[in-house]
């Protein structure tokens, strides 16, 4: 099956990702799934970790969610559904520091995760760099629609792309306000959770920790595969990246029926 496929692929390179650390595995596990998952803030986590009798300090939880959400995003990455060839682009506001900072985000029109980029301008240079990122991540697949708002950037930065070879064609690039409500609407899903007063302290920890926002967003969504997955099911998946030795005793009908 699908689920215990990719399950075996996480186990076999999850051995080391967790020598050093004084906690246990299934700890820093749950910790970073409720923050990338839930509203709550590394005091939030805090308090729920005291009231069950675990000492961990929001500064800890601040070096977890940093380190591993990086490591969840790159293996989750691989197991994506290819994009319909009708891409959404649309960039939204980050606050790092007190300023605005922009976060370019592309799905598909079925709302397929496609890729993203934070960046500190909103500008050509900016437009060009994502969608170099976006079409070198997977080259076979160039969309052959890209919808846009009506932002000046996007023309130029599509031609860019094509002279440098990573258009097979000029994709055909409409402007419509009524198309792009599902990527704005994707927004919200992945801004929800962030910093609530001042936004994040650092480019940095922005860049990092929202790789664990979109990470987890492709998860909920369940990568495109048959049948939404269950909490508990992404729960389980989320656990074999990150944990070491985990025991894999049953497949997926053992995991929806136990």
């Amino acid at each position: 099956m699908i689920l215990s496929a990719i399950a075996a692929k996480l186990k076999q390179r999850a051995r080391a990702d967790f020598k050093g650390r004084h906690y246990e595995a299934a700890l820093i596990v749950q910790a970073v799934s409720w923050y990338l998952r839930y509203p709550l803030s590394y005091r939030d986590i805090e308090e729920l970790f005291t009231e069950r009798g675990v000492e961990v300090d929001h500064s800890t939880l601040n070096r977890w969610v940093l380190a591993y959400s990086p490591l969840i995003e790159k293996r989750l990455r691989q197991f994506r559904k290819p994009h319909c060839g009708s891409v959404r682009i649309d960039e939204t506001y980050i606050k790092v520091r007190g300023e605005w900072r922009y976060l370019y985000r592309a799905v598909d029109k079925h709302g397929n995760p496609v890729d993203f980029l934070l960046t500190a301008n909103r500008d050509l240079d900016a437009a060009k760099r994502f969608f170099r990122k976006m079409l070198a991540d997977q080259p076979l697949l160039a969309p052959d629609r890209i919808g846009t708002d009506g932002a000046s950037t996007y023309p130029p930065a599509i031609a860019a792309v094509k002279t440098d070879g990573l258009l097979a064609c000029t994709p055909t690039h409409y402007i419509t306000k009524h198309l792009q409500q599902g990527i704005e609407s994707d927004h919200f899903r992945v801004k929800k959770n962030m910093p609530r007063i001042g936004g994040f302290r650092s480019f940095h920890t922005a860049r990092r920790t929202i790789q664990g926002f979109e990470a987890m967003l492709w998860l909920r969504k369940g990568f495109g595969f048959a049948g939404a997955w269950s909490v508990r099911e992404r729960n389980w998946l989320l656990g074999l990246q990150l944990k070491v030795g985990i025991d894999v005793l049953h497949g997926v009908d053992a995991v929806r029926g136990g």
